[in-house]
């Protein structure tokens, strides 16, 4: 399908470090492209700025996590079952609303020609 844009779902992955308070900081995308068989995150960790709203935060413990999604969407069997299910339902487990440190944002919708580059754009513009 090279030259046609495809529908792609993605959400913004956020480091809640005191969830109680309710800050945040990007530090990844998840970008699913269903019809392009494309499913992948991209993970990068501001460790200064989840330090300015706590400053106790594991920050290994946070890259761990996010390495994590990364592998799981990338269907890696080392990473465990989740990462052993189909693309569709891996996006949709790596999406669900959580109330732990690492949370997803609602899912948003668009158009692409390239996934791959499409989650490099979002990930500079929202993340890095």
């Amino acid at each position: 399908m090279p030259g046609a844009r495809s529908p792609f779902d993605y959400a913004i992955l956020r480091v809640v470090p005191r969830v109680e308070r309710g800050e945040r900081v990007n530090a990844g995308v998840v970008l699913h492209a269903r019809r392009r068989g494309f499913l992948a995150a991209r993970t990068g960790l501001d460790e200064a700025g989840v330090r300015a709203l706590d400053l106790d935060v594991d920050v290994e413990a946070v890259r761990a996590h996010l390495r994590a999604i990364e592998r799981i969407a990338a269907g890696d069997p080392a990473a465990g079952p989740i990462a052993a299910l189909d693309r569709s339902e891996r996006f949709g487990w790596l999406v669900a609303p959580s109330s732990t440190i690492i949370q997803p944002s609602r899912v948003h919708t668009g158009l692409c020609d390239d996934p791959q580059a499409t989650l490099d754009h979002l990930f500079d513009a929202l993340v890095a």
